[in-house]
């Protein structure tokens, strides 16, 4: 898999990569009301690209995550669905995890543990 680094916002940094229909997003950083708009773009943007039919957020490098983030994964998930696309989410850390389960969220992302 090659990697595309993408650094659009000082405090949430995108690397991409691709293996067939899978395109996977490894987040570094904060997911917090000034960087969720540079994931919400680049995710939509994969997903109206015919070639990906599943896009994989791996957050094992998110280390916090606010109501806005948990906001922005929420409308990544619906916008997937309106897609045709299937949205992963994998590597939660404890707190994330946490707070998604807390939200009672954590069962409409589908259980990836940590690994594809």
């Amino acid at each position: 898999m090659a990697a595309d680094p993408v650094f659009p916002s000082p405090s949430l940094h995108l690397e991409t990569s691709k293996e067939g229909e899978t395109v996977t997003i490894l987040c570094h950083g904060r997911l917090v009301n000034d960087t969720t708009m540079t994931l919400q773009d680049e995710v939509r943007r994969l997903f109206s690209q015919a070639e990906f039919k599943t896009v994989v957020l791996d957050l094992s490098d998110v280390n916090y995550i606010d109501s806005s983030g948990i906001g922005a994964l929420v409308g990544l998930f619906v916008s997937s669905k309106r897609a045709g696309k299937r949205l992963r989410v994998i590597n939660l850390k404890d707190r994330v995890k946490e707070m998604l389960r807390v939200a009672n969220l954590l069962n409409i992302f589908e259980d990836y543990g940590d690994s594809l």
